[in-house]
């Protein structure tokens, strides 16, 4: 298959924040204090300014980003992906604003605050992103660094 001209930074990080808009589900990757990584689906929620995830707080995923904070999101397929590496803040289902519960609960269809399991949300703010369709884009795949994007 031949590759399409790359992609301006321009469209790309366009085609990027679509993806946090619109898409449902990301593959999410943490570490435990040790370096041992745990990767599950989530659903999330983009409210414009951080990806919004919840995963009882039993789990691996809640454990690691309680002691670490980082996080690393995956969006898309192999030859079209966006790579996200964040930080996260917990909110207790209490914390959660009824707004921000409800557009989650709209987005992914599945409300937490309505499980008797001890859900935590988490809002992980994005500092660097990174996309990519094919070779040709490796060279400029850097969209966000430090929490600023480009361009």
């Amino acid at each position: 298959m031949a590759a399409n001209a790359p992609r301006e930074l321009a469209r790309r990080i366009a085609d990027a924040r679509d993806r946090f808009a619109n898409d449902v589900d990301t593959w999410m990757a943490t570490a435990d204090p040790q370096g041992t990584p745990c990767q599950i689906p989530l659903s999330f929620l983009w409210d414009g300014a951080a990806f919004v995830i919840a995963t009882p707080r039993s789990s691996p995923t809640a454990r690691n980003l309680l002691a670490n904070g980082s996080a690393r999101l995956a969006l898309g397929h192999t030859r079209d992906v966006v790579l996200v590496r964040g930080t996260a803040i917990s909110l207790t289902a209490e914390e959660v604003e009824t707004d921000l519960g409800d557009a989650f609960a709209t987005k992914t269809e599945f409300d937490p605050r309505k499980l008797k399991t001890d859900y935590q949300y988490f809002r992980i703010h994005p500092r660097r992103v990174q996309a990519w369709r094919e070779v040709n884009e490796l060279a400029g795949r850097d969209l966000m660094r430090h929490g600023t994007w480009l361009g």
